[in-house]
């Protein structure tokens, strides 16, 4: 005999319309229901009530024999086979996935399909906590927009960045913490610290300043290598000349990275998203 498959947490419910199962997600507990199976109600129901009116014409003991039956009735039943939960399971199955680290159960929103473990244990966790960030804060300002807060918003949400950037990092579970702190307070790992911007002249903390904020210097940074040939576009890793036409290949200046009106992130943008400034 063949052991039952593993299943997630489940429970058996019934609505009037027979039997079913629902399981959960075993991260956000999330309900995913199985069907009913009303065609054989309806049969069963038509059946039995044929037989129960015969059966409650009997002297004695036919009424007995009559509610007997009406017991058995699927719209009253709140269990299952194991014949039938098998066959629930593999209607729900395709939406809730094993883990192989953590054996739980996760739905299609706790479940990272490219490297194929939960949300949690997926390597790719901190990319994935960094994009849930991005999407709740771009519903949070679109909020913000519509009830003509979005100037007050984005200058919090730049506020929030440059704090972010100034804050060591947990690479396993995203916790920040001030600067210099070696380990996760939360699970112990060691911290990724900030890339350090130092002024030349104070040693201040920059965070990317065209001027230091302690001392007023002017921060000069190094231009940028090309990594793209300018005249047959191959790339050149920064060399001094094209390894494929042999033409110099110059020194690009470095581009921006926030708007010098707004302050907005121009990741690469030449015109802000935000207020339309050119960028440079």
């Amino acid at each position: 005999m063949s052991s039952q498959r593993r299943m997630p947490r489940y429970d058996v419910r019934n609505d009037g319309i027979g039997p079913y199962a629902v399981f959960y997600c075993d991260i956000c507990n999330r309900e995913f229901r199985s069907q009913p199976d009303v065609t054989a109600t309806i049969t069963k129901d038509i059946g039995k009530e044929a037989v129960g009116g015969l059966l409650r014409r009997i002297p004695l003991v036919g009424g007995a024999a009559a509610s007997s039956m009406q017991r058995q009735d699927p719209r009253y039943i709140h269990s299952l086979t194991p014949q039938q939960l098998e066959a629930a399971w593999k209607q729900v199955e395709p939406n809730l996935h094993l883990c192989p680290t953590c054996q739980r159960f996760a739905c299609p929103s706790d479940w990272d399909t490219q490297s194929g473990y939960c949300s949690e244990d997926s390597p790719r966790r901190e990319e994935i906590a960094q994009a849930q960030a991005e999407q709740a804060a771009g519903v949070v300002k679109g909020i913000a927009g519509a009830l003509g807060l979005g100037e007050a918003f984005r200058g919090v949400g730049e506020a929030m960045k440059s704090a972010t950037a100034k804050s060591a990092r947990c690479p396993k579970d995203g916790t920040l913490a001030p600067a210099g702190t070696k380990f996760c307070p939360n699970c112990g790992g060691a911290m990724v610290q900030p890339a350090a911007d130092p002024c030349p002249q104070c040693g201040a903390e920059t965070g990317g300043a065209k001027f230091c904020p302690q001392c007023g210097a002017k921060i000069e940074r190094a231009a940028a290598q090309a990594t793209k040939c300018p005249s047959c576009g191959a790339e050149v890793k920064g060399a001094k000349f094209c390894p494929e036409c042999g033409a110099k290949i110059e020194e690009v200046a470095a581009a921006p990275t926030k708007c010098s009106k707004c302050g907005a992130e121009l990741k690469g943008a030449k015109f802000c998203p935000e207020c339309g400034t050119k960028a440079g």
